[in-house]
């Protein structure tokens, strides 16, 4: 069964259950998947940049959005306007589709993974898991990576509190670690 069905199906009777709310509109949802790659002291080198973003495009499915430097920093040798980063936002469908892949695939094939801790989830309820290597994703052939960089992937909610958005994405079926007690 597809995310957005599973969502619609399963999961909104659930935490309508699980947390008290009354009417379908009130109960948490994701509202957009955002993937982060920040090039760090290696901004300069042009074929690693543009290898970053294919990479980007091939895992998210869309072209990446390169993000400028805010303000100048002399310590780490950046200049207002310099490309730092690049990010892509997804919404909607692919949205579902690339959560879907991310709990089924990318999670079991990261290199010693025991879960997701419950600190990745912030005060609203949104999750941040970065990645130490993109090579976890399905599209990415082994053969095909040269440099190495981390991602960064978020999901944001309409969750209210932490515990909202916990229990949003047990129900989705993200892998969080035992706490031991």
């Amino acid at each position: 069964m597809k995310l957005k069905e599973k969502y619609q199906k399963t999961i909104v009777p659930s935490l309508k259950e699980k947390l008290g709310f009354k009417n379908n509109m009130l109960v948490p949802r994701l509202t957009k998947v955002v993937i982060n790659v920040g090039f760090g002291h290696h901004n300069k080198e042009k074929e690693l940049i543009a290898g970053i973003a294919k990479a980007l495009t091939k895992i998210a499915g869309q072209k990446p959005v390169f993000t400028a430097a805010k303000k100048s920093i002399s310590a780490f040798k950046i200049r207002e306007g310099l490309v730092i980063g690049a990010k892509v936002t997804l919404r909607g469908q692919r949205m579902y589709d690339f959560v879907d892949k991310l709990v089924g695939i990318t999670f079991p094939r990261v290199r010693d993974f025991r879960g997701i801790s419950e600190k990745s989830i912030d005060r609203e309820g949104n999750l941040t898991v970065g990645f130490k290597d993109y090579s976890c994703f399905p599209e990415i052939q082994a053969e095909e990576v040269d440099n190495v960089f981390g991602l960064e992937v978020c999901l944001s909610t309409t969750a209210k509190n932490k515990a909202a958005g916990l229990e949003l994405f047990r129900l989705i079926g993200f892998p969080f670690k035992k706490e031991i007690k």
